[in-house]
């Protein structure tokens, strides 16, 4: 087989989908080559998942080239075996996101009538069971620390302070919160509200904590941003340290919480996730419970709440300490 060529995709999904169709579906014909395009761009509409699903189905259609098989060759015992050869690779919940991707890939394929069954169908993948949550979790007194140590007579300072603040206390995804548009943070009667929008195109209505509500007031104060409804309301910097029009990305998100975190002098493992983790697990330490929890965070099962409760940590560590020797 030749080596990988590529087919553009549409305008608009050359980032999610690594701009190229993989050969192993170009030789496949004309079809093959359509649904792949199809799965990626009408299928799936989350952009993390997309750009998740593609470089497995991309790393699946290299290991394809390089063992000599084409689409209609692939059979149960072929994806089995490279499942296998990625588990000495990658770790259990990526071997497992890899063969999601590519059984709904190939699902699709088969009611496009392409392949005749899916290859992927009958593979099982690692056995992955996790009831405890590895998301790093801060106290609330170095969450406290944090946000006291950003200085806010900055627009920088001001803005990441409010960010951090929406996202702590309103248990919030980084992608819901970056995605916020100023009209996304509202009053209704005397309660401000901040309306995230979640994965699934679903729409989450939180009230806004009175400290996560005095940060947005006084960044959208400073950035004279309240009247423009329509616009991001976390916005990019520009060279001189002014807010643009363009809407902040979850990856300086995480390059912005990174810096902030080394300046106060917390663990370098801090990331976005982490403050959804520290708003659910203070919740709970102070009498919250995980009903409320789970509908704050807009969790689907308190199955995936609880991951986020750390609030048996110390009680582990007291116990711990009990083994005298």
């Amino acid at each position: 087989m030749e080596p990988s060529s590529v087919v553009a995709l549409p305008d608009g999904y050359t980032q999610p989908t690594s701009g190229a169709v993989p050969t192993l579906f170009i030789a496949a014909g004309d079809r093959a080559a359509q649904r792949f395009i199809e799965f990626f761009t009408a299928n799936i509409r989350n952009r993390n998942t997309r750009a998740a699903y593609a470089g497995a189905a991309a790393r699946f259609a290299r290991w394809c080239d390089a063992h000599y098989l084409s689409l209609t060759q692939l059979t149960p015992v072929s994806v089995a075996a490279y499942i296998e050869e990625l588990g000495e690779r990658l770790a259990k919940p990526s071997v497992k996101q890899h063969l999601a991707a590519l059984r709904m890939l190939f699902d699709y394929l088969v009611t496009g009538q392409v392949l005749p069954t899916n290859p992927a169908y009958a593979v099982r993948g690692p056995k992955h069971v996790t009831k405890t949550g590895r998301t790093p979790v801060l106290s609330a007194e170095e969450t406290r620390a944090l946000l006291d140590h950003i200085d806010i007579r900055t627009m920088a300072g001001l803005r990441d302070r409010a960010l951090i603040g929406v996202m702590v206390y309103s248990f919030a995804r980084v992608g819901a919160v970056v995605g916020m548009d100023v009209a996304d943070y509202f009053q209704e009667g005397k309660r401000w509200w901040f309306r995230l929008h979640e994965k699934g195109g679903k729409e989450h209505e939180v009230p806004a904590h009175h400290n996560a509500e005095a940060y947005v007031d006084a960044y959208l104060a400073a950035g004279q941003l309240a009247e423009q409804r329509k616009s991001p309301l976390f916005r990019s910097l520009d060279r001189k340290r002014r807010l643009t029009g363009r809407r902040l990305h979850r990856l300086e998100v995480l390059a912005m919480i990174k810096r902030r975190a080394r300046q106060a002098g917390l663990p370098e493992t801090t990331c976005c996730h982490t403050f959804r983790a520290t708003g659910i697990t203070t919740y709970l330490q102070n009498g919250g419970t995980l009903e409320h929890a789970q509908r704050i965070a807009a969790h689907e099962s308190p199955r995936t709440t609880k991951l986020y409760d750390r609030t048996q940590d110390a009680i582990s560590l007291d116990e711990i300490e009990r083994i005298l020797i």
